[in-house]
Order: structure tokens, then sequence, then C-alpha cells
């Protein structure tokens, strides 16, 4: 399968990163398109093809991603129209907020089957947390995009009126546990920890509680519980955080971010 992605920024070039990283993919058989010469020659040196032409690209793959602002959306798939074949490609559009109507009126009779999608940018990682809208595809052409960003961690099959809530959930919610990881690293150092220590025995803290929910599929409320002894200090400092609003203020970051 070739796959072009329109559009090497931050989230663009850490996808094909991904797909690099997985392994299951020719290096070859990946095109990146971008004005950027230095983001052209970081790919290049990977033996993946590069051009400034998002025609070019997107002629040849079989999977086009588009990977841009929400505001070049338009402009880019424009630039693409007459390169598309969609008798045999899928297109993938990588933009918060784009609506698919927009994207059907934009290339009309030439779009070809649509998926939006919303990952985040742990998916160089391969450990995206990442939410596809199809529209108007097959169930073949949906498990085909959903092999695909699943290679790079997990996905979840949604419908348009979810993805904004996705997006504040997972993509913009990523920045807010690191965020987290921050406040909590600095409050190490502030109780004696050099920064460097402070921010992995935060890390590793995160991880582990992900890890245990995940092996014991207990409710976070109920995982906590297993560490708060009545009078104990983990209790103490919940109740202050809470006394500060945290509960409240991530949920309102989240509503906030979904507008």
């Amino acid at each position: 399968m070739k796959i072009a992605m329109i559009g090497a920024g931050a989230m663009g070039g850490a996808t094909v990163e991904g797909l690099v990283r997985s392994g299951l993919h020719k290096n070859e058989d990946i095109c990146v398109s971008d004005p950027s010469e230095a983001v052209l020659n970081k790919f290049q040196k990977l033996g993946i093809s590069v051009t400034t032409d998002n025609g070019i690209a997107a002629a040849v793959a079989d999977v086009v991603c588009v990977c841009v602002k929400p505001w070049l959306v338009e402009r880019v798939l424009g630039s693409i129209k007459d390169a598309l074949q969609p008798e045999r490609q899928l297109l993938v559009v990588i933009a918060a907020g784009v609506k698919s109507e927009n994207v059907r009126e934009w290339l009309g009779a030439q779009c070809p089957p649509l998926f939006l999608v919303i990952p985040n940018i742990a998916i160089a990682e391969l450990a995206s947390m990442t939410f596809i809208v199809p529209v108007g595809t097959t169930s073949q052409q949906t498990d085909t995009v959903v092999s695909l960003f699943n290679e790079m961690g997990h996905t979840l099959l949604t419908d348009e009126q979810h993805l904004a809530a996705g997006t504040t959930l997972a993509s913009c919610g990523i920045a807010y546990a690191m965020r987290y990881i921050r406040a909590a690293s600095e409050g190490g150092v502030e109780l004696g920890f050099k920064a460097d220590d402070a921010k992995r025995i935060v890390m590793q803290t995160m991880k582990g509680a992900v890890e245990l929910l995940e092996a014991t599929g207990l409710h976070p409320e109920a995982a906590i519980d297993l560490v708060t002894t009545p009078g104990g200090v983990t209790i103490k400092g919940l109740n202050e955080m809470e006394h500060a609003g945290f509960t409240s203020s991530v949920i309102r970051g989240l509503k906030a971010g979904s507008k």
C-alpha cells in the first residue's frame, strides 16, 4: 500500500514517523509533500519519497492523507483535486473542525471515500488515541484505515458529531496530561528532588497508573480507594487538590476545548 502525507508539520510528521516505526511499510512506499526543505530533507534521509508538489504525491498513493491547519484544507484539496482517483483511492483528512460536507463540496465528483481522522502526537511512538469517522465508505475500506492507524496506537470509530469531543479528550488531552506532569514535577522540585529526577518520578507514576487500570479494569476511583487510608497523606493531598477545583478545572478545560 502506498501512502501520501500532504503536509508534514507536527501532526503529519508524527504520523509519518509512526508509519516508519511500525515497520509494516516500506519507506519508499511513503511519499511526503511539504513546502519546507528542512522537513523534506529529514524524511528523505529515511528513504521516503519527498516532493513539494501535492499533486505528484497524491497521484501515486492508495491512501492520501491531508494533514494541514484547518484553514488550509480547502486550498490543499484544490491542489490535489485533479490528481485524485476516487475509484481506487481513500482520502484521510486530519484537521480539527473540518466538516465532511465541506470536503465533499470542495472536491465534488473527485472526492474518494472519505475518513475524518484525529490522532494525537504520540502516534510517532505508536501510542496514539485516534478517532476515525468514515464518510460514505464500505466496511472493507473502513477496515483498511482502522488497521492502518491501529498500527500506531488505539483507534475508536465514532460519528462526526462526537469528533470535537474526541479531539479535546485525546488530541488536546495529551497536552493537558503533560501540563499535569509539569506541575507535579515542579512540586517535586519544591519537595527536594532535582528537576530531571522529579520528572522521571512523575512520568513513571503516570505510566504505572495507566498500566494498573488497564490490567485490573478498575474504575479510577476504586483504584484510588486502594491507596487512601483513613487520615492518611493521600486523602489529604487529594482533598487539597479538590478544594482548589482540580476535577472541575479538568472538566471545564475539556468543555472549553470542545467548543
